[in-house]
């Protein structure tokens, strides 16, 4: 199964009401630094924090009542674990969400928080899918993926949707990129509105399997990347994700784990946002001059602001 268009028309239509239609920041500031007009899509006023309810909640509300009755599982380093969480407490369906053991606590205390159960596991003795894939055999759960699904790509193609629906034309979206959910979905939509406006994943430079993958054409994978970035730490694109990938998306960029950290400061301090490493990756790519910005109008995705506040008091005392 493939992902068009009209998926992500379906999924916006389907949300709606459910999912917030976050704001769209911009800044003096930022536009002078990098000689553009920059639109920031705020996702991380998104309701559990992050992007991802919007392909959660586009997940849970296409079940049957079988499958709502019975329960649903996923894996997730934490966003997508909160937003499926939250989607199920709202639609009533109960969760299940495999979570690794160096989870960041305050995505495991939101997950809990939001009612679903956690199954927690250890990186170095097992996989997150395996495990997973066990328990919705043994429950007979159905099982939502964090971003290799055609539920999940679509809902998530709703944040392009959005931010052009709202900012106008762009020369330039930049993208994170872990498992390719949002990336390939946001690439979808803006190709299909603005087939002239270049899509850029964003990789840490720890965590570079897309990239990869993309200059090679051929899937590569990363094993427990060590990055700040955790919504990153994603082993491959996904089956669904690497092939719309290759046809939808332009270009890839990497990015320092310094870089994440200044670029987190500058989102904190000059805008006001509270972001995570994972969320500042579109934003250090700008921000380091990566991409050819000047005289061009560019869109990015701060795709998240769930953050351990302790832990970013230590990064940026550290940077």
């Amino acid at each position: 199964m493939s992902v068009s268009y009209a998926d992500v028309e379906a999924a916006a239509a389907r949300i709606a009401g459910w999912a917030h239609r976050t704001p769209v920041l911009t800044s003096r500031t930022l536009d002078e630094r990098t000689g553009a007009q920059v639109v920031v899509k705020c996702e991380s006023f998104q309701r559990a924090g992050a992007f991802k309810f919007r392909g959660a909640t586009n997940a849970v509300l296409q079940l049957d009542e079988v499958d709502r009755a019975r329960g649903v599982i996923s894996y997730s380093s934490g966003n997508h674990a909160q937003a499926l969480a939250l989607a199920g407490k709202l639609q009533g369906v109960p969760v299940t969400i495999v979570m690794p053991t160096d989870a960041p606590e305050v995505k495991l205390a939101a997950t809990r928080g939001y009612g679903a159960e956690v199954v927690l596991y250890d990186r170095e003795e097992t996989t997150r899918e395996a495990l997973a894939l066990q328990l919705a055999e043994d429950r007979g759960l159905s099982v939502i993926p964090p971003y290799d699904d055609q539920r999940i790509i679509a809902g998530q193609g709703t944040v392009a949707k959005e931010l052009i629906e709202e900012a106008g034309p762009l020369d330039l979206l930049l993208v994170c990129c872990g498992g390719g959910g949002l990336l390939s979905g946001c690439a979808v939509a803006t190709k299909t509105i603005l087939p002239h406006c270049a899509v850029v994943g964003v990789e840490p430079a720890q965590a570079d399997d897309a990239a990869r993958s993309f200059a090679t054409k051929r899937l590569q994978s990363v094993h427990n990347p060590d990055t700040i970035a955790d919504g990153a730490r994603t082993p491959s694109l996904g089956k669904l994700t690497f092939p719309l990938v290759l046809e939808y998306v332009d270009g890839f960029v990497t990015v320092e784990e310094d870089a994440i950290v200044r670029a987190m400061r500058f989102l904190w301090e000059r805008m006001k946002i509270v972001v995570e490493p994972t969320g500042a990756l579109a934003a250090a790519a700008l921000l380091e001059g990566l991409v050819e910005t000047k005289g061009r109008r560019v869109g990015i995705v701060v795709s998240g602001g769930n953050v351990d506040l302790g832990t970013v008091g230590a990064l940026f005392a550290a940077a």
